[in-house]
């Protein structure tokens, strides 16, 4: 604890040091970022009230050799429950003490959903970050613009484009090890390889783009004893192949086609190894984009057909035999979108959207049939956007769910963005919103023949948030955020029914996100994150109350790029609905724990070739990410990227 301690102090003494002795200033984003998830085209993050962070390609970049999951893990108010757990563990995104299932993710703006699965929740680690362009974060809930799911938050990951002026191509592969804090192997266990080429060829464009990951040399379960456990393998493969074509000014057309695969080995459970679990997930995704731009705005279409097959062959030590289990989903996603601008003060969003999603499961405890297991989803919904010209913005909308199981829902939101301070030197602007959503029970929960419940209500959410964004000479930015959502029908498991139903529970908190950039050398950002919600069974399980982000940006000469980000997670705890750990229907506390890491890249050759290196957990800090499941301890990366 005392190395953690002074470690904690030098980033925190550096930090200030820096905002006193700052002299050349260097710039950085400011809030004349555009986004996009706001409102589903363009628009300046000046003009939305509600809260949403941008991860730009220049931060994936520097971030190589890092997974999805672990530089959102970075943001203000996400947690993710076992980032550093074995890479064949499955990640729990958790945003503002909401749950995964809360969360919608998307990619290029397209819902991706897994419907086989108990939440319906999407398995990030199906996504390279290679191919990823930028991130976007929307945080609240945001069922008017998405529907189903974006209740706490939506991550709109967006791919890269097609280069539209030349071929061009990048290639890169790393090395790593992958150890716990207690074993000491530097066999090379952790292994990534990359390539991508993308160009234009007169109006057709194209982008191919494919990796392979291997990681091995650990086990997922953490064992109690001196007997070693086997090492759990993870390995991935994913291809992108996006085409289009701009048939003149006005019209275009995009495709893509994304093709994923992991082989993962995993263990009986919390102290629990296993020698023969063994699981396979498969992603298809394909889909069409056309667009026709007009005088006074621009209409689309999006089309997208996404399938997810797994198989896993678990142990069962009551039979003891090796059982199979088989799952897939399917969901057809059509979204008609219209933006039409009245004026440069005024727009109008407009769309209906059209949804398709199938279940078929076959395991030892009974089958879910296809046939039965789906529904289908038809949404109207509209946005207003106004933008004054002195300061004020405003956003208000509503979207009519028709669900052909439980009904229709109806969800709306409203925000207010307001620009108290503009000019040359600084920036001020407040921001509140008020947001509904919906979580439709998932096609699981509704038909699994042992736990299901047809008569489910579905989940509601309700946010109020309210907070400034600020900057001051394009070397200071500060946010501070505070949230209150409420749950109603919450879908819960019961341990006295053994079936899912409906509850109901609160959480509120504030989130605060800084960053400092004294010179042209180096940087300075800091995130914290307090959440306080109701004790609900399990809801609380894994969310800290606490967590702290700090991290320095080091530009020591050109094209040099140094990191270190240090991490303090508060206490979590874990609800022990058998005993299994101590006492029936009491909490586990898992202590507080502080991880710092360093990354490096060094780019030469006018950029076409970068060198990168990162140290995790360099405090080889030995602490439970996940109860009963091993932490990756101090380990080590290094990697080549060539650009051409």
């Amino acid at each position: 604890m005392k190395k953690q301690c002074i470690i904690f102090g030098v980033l925190a003494c550096s930090f200030f040091n820096t905002i006193l002795f700052a002299q050349e200033r260097a710039k950085v984003e400011t809030l004349q970022e555009v986004v996009v998830t706001a409102t589903k085209f363009s628009l300046k993050k000046e003009n939305t009230g509600k809260v949403i962070y941008k991860i730009t390609q220049k931060q994936l970049q520097q971030n190589a050799g890092k997974t999805v999951i672990e530089i959102l893990n970075t943001i203000a108010g996400i947690d993710v429950k076992g980032v550093n757990a074995n890479a064949s563990e499955p990640r729990s995104i958790n945003i503002r003490g909401g749950r995964s299932r809360q969360v919608l993710v998307l990619i290029d703006g397209v819902p991706v959903t897994d419907q086989a699965a108990i939440n319906q929740e999407f398995d990030l680690r199906l996504i390279a970050v290679h191919q990823i362009e930028s991130i976007e974060i929307l945080k609240g809930a945001s069922s008017t613009l998405y529907g189903s799911g974006a209740a706490t938050a939506v991550i709109n990951i967006i791919l890269k484009k097609a280069s539209k002026d030349r071929i061009s191509g990048s290639f890169e592969t790393s090395l790593g090890t992958n150890n716990t804090a207690n074993s000491y192997g530097y066999m090379l266990a952790d292994r990534n390889q990359n390539a991508t080429i993308s160009g234009a060829i007169g109006a057709f464009t194209f982008l191919g783009s494919f990796s392979l990951t291997g990681v091995d040399g650990m086990s997922a379960a953490k064992s109690t004893t001196n007997t070693e456990f086997e090492a759990d393998a993870f390995y991935s493969k994913n291809g992108l192949l996006k085409l289009g074509y701009q048939l003149n000014e006005k019209i275009s057309v995009d495709t893509f086609l994304n093709y994923d695969v992991i082989d993962y080995d995993f263990d009986g459970g919390a102290f629990s190894d296993s020698e023969v679990n063994t699981g396979n997930q498969k992603q298809l995704r394909v889909g069409v984009k056309p667009s026709y731009s007009y005088a006074k705005g621009q209409l689309y279409l999006l089309a997208s057909v996404n399938s997810v097959k797994r198989d896993l062959n678990q142990f069962n030590s009551f039979s003891n035999t090796l059982d199979n289990y088989q799952f897939e989903g399917r969901s057809l996603f059509l979204d008609l979108v219209n933006k039409y601008e009245f004026s440069k003060q005024f727009q109008l969003i407009t769309g209906v959207n059209y949804q398709e999603h199938s279940n078929q499961s076959v395991t030892p405890f009974g089958t879910i049939d296809k046939e039965n297991a789906n529904f289908n989803t038809i949404d109207t919904y509209a946005s207003l956007v106004y933008i004054s010209k002195y300061g004020l913005s405003a956003n208000i909308g509503g979207r009519l769910n028709i669900h052909n199981v439980y009904g229709n829902q109806f969800v709306y939101d409203g925000n207010l963005a307001y620009s108290v301070v503009k000019d040359d030197n600084a920036a001020v602007k407040l921001l509140t919103s008020y947001s509904t959503a919906f979580i439709a029970p998932s096609l699981y929960q509704l038909y699994d023949g042992y736990s299901g419940n047809i008569d489910l209500k579905p989940e509601t959410n309700a946010t109020f948030e309210v907070g400034v964004d600020a900057s001051y000479k394009n070397w200071l930015s500060a946010a501070v955020v505070y949230f209150n959502r409420k749950e109603v029908n919450a879908i819960i498991y019961d341990n006295t029914t053994y079936s899912y139903g409906n509850s109901s529970s609160d959480a509120k908190g504030i989130e605060v996100q800084t960053k400092v950039v004294p010179s042209s050398f180096l940087t300075v950002h800091a995130s914290y994150t307090h959440i306080n919600r109701d004790v609900l069974e399990d809801f609380n399980d894994y969310i800290p109350a606490n967590k702290l982000v700090t991290g320095i940006d080091v530009i020591p000469f050109e094209n040099a790029f140094f990191n270190f980000t240090h991490r303090n997670v508060g206490e979590r705890t874990i609800f022990d609905r058998y005993g299994s750990f101590g006492t029936v229907g009491e909490d586990v506390v898992l202590e507080q724990y502080q991880v710092l890491d360093f990354m490096a890249n060094y780019t030469v050759l006018e950029g076409t070739v970068t060198l990168f290196a990162a140290a995790t957990n360099l405090l080889n800090e030995d602490y439970d990410d996940v109860f009963g499941y091993e932490t990756r301890g101090r380990n080590y990366k290094i990697g080549l990227r060539l650009q051409f």
